[in-house]
């Protein structure tokens, strides 16, 4: 992996990470309000769910 695809590949996160409070800025902020109150084993599923199809679409597509 080189220096430029690592470096475009965090831009294209910031960049959707972004879209969300940038386009609606109170459902972002009520969304992270009801985030807030989950249970510790749900964010972790939530995450482990989120990291698990990032790399198989990673699999998927190399």
């Amino acid at each position: 992996m080189t220096l430029q695809l690592f470096v475009t590949a965090i831009a294209l996160v910031l960049i959707l990470e972004g879209l969300g409070p940038l386009l609606f800025p109170q459902k972002w902020k009520k969304y992270l309000f009801e985030l807030s109150g989950q249970n510790q084993n749900v964010l972790r599923r939530l995450g482990g769910s989120l990291v698990t199809a990032g790399v198989v679409l990673l699999i998927i597509f190399q």
